[in-house]
């Protein structure tokens, strides 16, 4: 049998990440509701110390950096704007001069300006990071190759959780974590561990 490639890899796409002097940080929803609240993720402390060290080297070398942050309904049950639980985690914590863009679906690009902000940067490379790994991050980088964007998922600065399997069993955190991010690496984004891919 042979061994299964990529479809970046069959058509020999670059596998080497966003350099970072033409790459934007996009942090999807880094925020406490994921920490200590109704959505508590797999993992979630692990990926947002790595997150904390990819901030460091994004604001160490210049890279602009965009925060994401999902705004639910005031008083709702998830991510009550009002409320702490929408706040950034301190750990990935905005900078002044950083872009905050508020969401209220998956997909950080439906119903923002996003795709505004970062073509007034002027640069095509996004480095992704945050929660949830099958979700927001998903759903926002898919949407960004349709964008033109070129994507680099930092893994371990993401998370997910447990989910119903529709059949009475359950999916467990680590192995959505590992499909969602094999099924990104076939055609929307390269995939790195952490953020040694960029050490020289």
């Amino acid at each position: 049998m042979t061994q299964p490639k990529t479809l970046l890899a069959l058509a020999g796409a670059s596998q080497t990440p966003s350099p970072l002097e033409n790459a934007v940080l996009l942090l999807i929803d880094c925020q406490m509701e994921y920490v200590t609240g109704s959505l508590p993720l797999a993992g979630v402390d692990d990926a947002l110390d790595e997150a904390a060290r990819l901030l460091e080297l994004a604001r160490s070398a210049n890279v602009p950096v965009i925060h994401v942050a999902h705004h639910g309904r005031p008083g709702g049950a998830l991510f009550d704007p009002e409320a702490a639980m929408a706040a950034l985690a301190p750990r990935a914590d905005r900078r002044d001069g950083e872009e905050l863009v508020v969401k209220s679906l998956p997909n950080a690009f439906t119903g923002t300006n996003l795709q505004e902000v970062i073509d007034g940067i002027g640069r095509k490379e996004l480095i992704v990071a945050g929660f949830m790994t099958h979700m927001c991050v998903s759903s926002t980088v898919r949407a960004a190759l349709d964008r033109g964007y070129r994507c680099t998922v930092v893994a371990n600065a993401t998370a997910t959780r447990d989910l119903p399997d529709g059949r009475g069993g359950v999916i467990e955190a680590a192995d959505l974590q590992r499909c969602e991010l094999a099924a990104m690496s076939d055609r929307f984004a390269i995939i790195v561990d952490d953020t040694s891919a960029w050490a020289e």
